[in-house]
């Protein structure tokens, strides 16, 4: 094998037999050097006539190009910027362990000076991940690494069983982002009982669409047969699919093709279509504890292998008091705190290179609470202006001003305005408040909302923000009364069913602007009031509804009705 390859590379049979035991015969690299030296020290008198009669062989011959460039490593020794008119002595390095780090390759000369720019060197089998987000490389790689989400990962929860039974279900994640959606999927199928059945595929519906859909259930039935293996189908915000291309994953869901698994932050009943909620499970994630943020935090400061010495390249101390600030303004999410945390530590290692402090023979970066606080800039707030959050806060704010808790009111509006929030939205929403809750105990209440949206409308934000406290303030804490609210919902549910029949209007009470009408009864037998103030004998309701009471609002007045 090793003759062949040196005579495939044009050296003379003669040679190539001195080389080989010369150097043991095992190794045509080492064959290939001893020849290339002895060439250049001493060339060999017995070279074919025919050969070029320069004693100096050209820097490389292609041949031998071609074979170092497939089957060598690189050398570590820095490279000639010129060739030389002899052959340069080619150094070569035993063979390379793929999981030792000690040594950068470096690459050798190309023979063309204008191509000598290095090319990187890829090794198979290991992947650098120092340049991914830390939350990233953090992720948990088994369900007994994840932390929170006790309710729907304990002992007896639909996942531990599933996952005892090697029988993975099709699930639907919902919950806010940085509460593990992600990582529990791919969790799920490394820690199923039988690893080999499943394999993980993850597309997200940002990106991808029906034919990337296809392509990949078409991938997993062929899986299925060749190798009896199960695709595990994940895809990121899939809310983000229309109804037509949400139909699309009915049938391999039903058939078996796939094993469904979805992510949103949004709540499925609005976002997606009813038939595939039917063959999903849908498990709400609850966003992390700050005792759960603290754990992540410190388990991503003690692990070397990926955890955040790696993103700074030394070690990295964070005191504690950043940990617990950190974990109390992150809302929940574990995303953002280990992102903030990673910034931090770069800012303090930063600090550390700028000051050149060294303690106890390395470099240490550490920490504080300041460098968070500058990492996270402002408090993160979860609230989107179209989505489910934003009915939360404000179902929030009107039950606070008609249980009469001013202080609650006041804070679940500053959460709407901090999250960006349209005052005028608001400000209708208290007129509304103003008539459905206050109504006739205080119909100045009305007055006082329509004002504040007048206001709001004059002068926008931030100023009106005052205006906007003003109002609810007052709407909590005046008296209230919903015989009103009552009243109509009563009146249009009579309408509605048709009790009444939906009479016509008695003659008595229609107007008559023309001959005609009058002769036919219109407005035959009123009463005016005004000249009859004493007279309860007539009627206004339709015959059918004579003695319906639709207002319950007594004589005497009343806060609470």
């Amino acid at each position: 094998m090793e003759m062949e390859q040196l005579l495939s590379m044009g050296f003379s049979s003669e040679l190539a037999a001195q080389a080989l035991a010369a150097t043991g015969g095992k190794s045509t690299l080492k064959a290939t050097e001893w020849i290339l030296s002895h060439k250049s020290s001493n060339p060999n008198p017995n070279q074919n006539q025919n050969q070029n009669p320069n004693p100096f062989p050209p820097p490389f011959q292609p041949k031998l190009d071609r074979f170092f460039h497939l089957h060598t490593k690189l050398s570590t020794s820095p490279s000639s910027p010129e060739p030389t008119a002899t052959a340069p002595s080619i150094h070569t390095v035993p063979e390379h362990d793929p999981d030792d780090d000690s040594t950068t390759p470096s690459p050798l000369h190309n023979k063309r000076q204008k191509l000598q720019h290095p090319k990187p060197t890829i090794q198979l089998g290991k992947t650098d991940r120092t340049h991914e987000p830390l939350s990233e490389r953090m992720r948990p790689r088994t369900v007994f690494e994840v932390v929170g989400q006790e309710h729907i990962l304990g002992n007896n929860s639909l996942l531990h069983s599933a996952i005892d039974r090697n029988r993975i279900p099709s699930i639907i994640f919902w919950g806010p982002p940085g509460t593990g959606k992600t990582s529990i999927a791919k969790s799920i199928v490394n820690s199923a009982q039988d690893r080999s059945m499943y394999r993980f595929l993850s597309l997200s519906a940002v990106t991808c669409g029906v034919k990337d859909v296809r392509d990949a259930v078409e991938e997993a039935r062929k899986m299925r047969v060749k190798n009896n293996k199960r695709t595990v189908l994940f895809v990121d915000e899939v809310h983000r699919f229309n109804k037509s291309q949400q139909d699309s994953f009915l049938p391999v869901i039903e058939d078996g093709s796939i094993v469904f698994m979805g992510a949103t932050t949004e709540n499925p009943s609005f976002h997606l279509i009813t038939p595939l909620l039917s063959r999903c499970r849908v498990l709400t994630l609850n966003p992390l504890k700050p005792h759960h943020i603290e754990t992540l935090l410190k388990r991503s400061v003690n692990d070397n292998e990926k955890g955040l010495s790696q993103s700074v390249g030394m070690r990295v101390d964070v005191k504690d008091d950043a940990i617990e600030f950190l974990s109390m303004n992150c809302d929940g999410d574990a995303r953002v705190a280990l992102n903030a945390l990673e910034i931090s530590a770069t800012t303090a290692a930063a600090r550390v290179a700028d000051n050149q402090l060294e303690q106890n023979g390395s470099f240490e970066a550490v920490v504080t609470v300041d460098d968070v606080k500058e990492a996270l800039q402002c408090k993160h707030l979860a609230y989107d202006k179209a989505g489910e959050e934003h009915y939360n806060l404000i179902s929030a704010l009107h039950k606070s001003m008609r249980g009469s808790d001013a202080d609650a009111a006041i804070y679940w509006l500053a959460r709407m305005l901090e999250g960006g929030e349209e005052p005028l939205y608001i400000a209708r929403r208290l007129i509304r408040f103003a008539s459905e809750d206050v109504g006739l105990a205080d119909p100045l209440a009305l007055n006082q909302a329509v004002a504040c949206y007048q206001a709001c409308h004059f002068l926008g934000m931030p100023e009106c923000n005052v205006i906007l406290a003003q109002c609810a303030a007052y709407l909590a804490l005046a008296p209230k009364s919903i015989s009103v609210y009552r009243a109509i919902g009563a009146a249009q549910k009579v309408v509605r069913e048709s009790v009444g029949q939906n009479e016509g209007v008695p003659l008595h009470l229609r107007n008559a602007p023309t001959k005609l009408m009058k002769e036919l009864g219109y407005g035959k037998d009123y009463i005016y009031p005004p000249d009859n103030p004493s007279s309860s004998t007539q009627s206004y309701l339709p015959p059918s509804l004579l003695g319906y009471k639709f207002l319950d609002w007594p004589d005497q007045n009343s806060t609470q009705q």
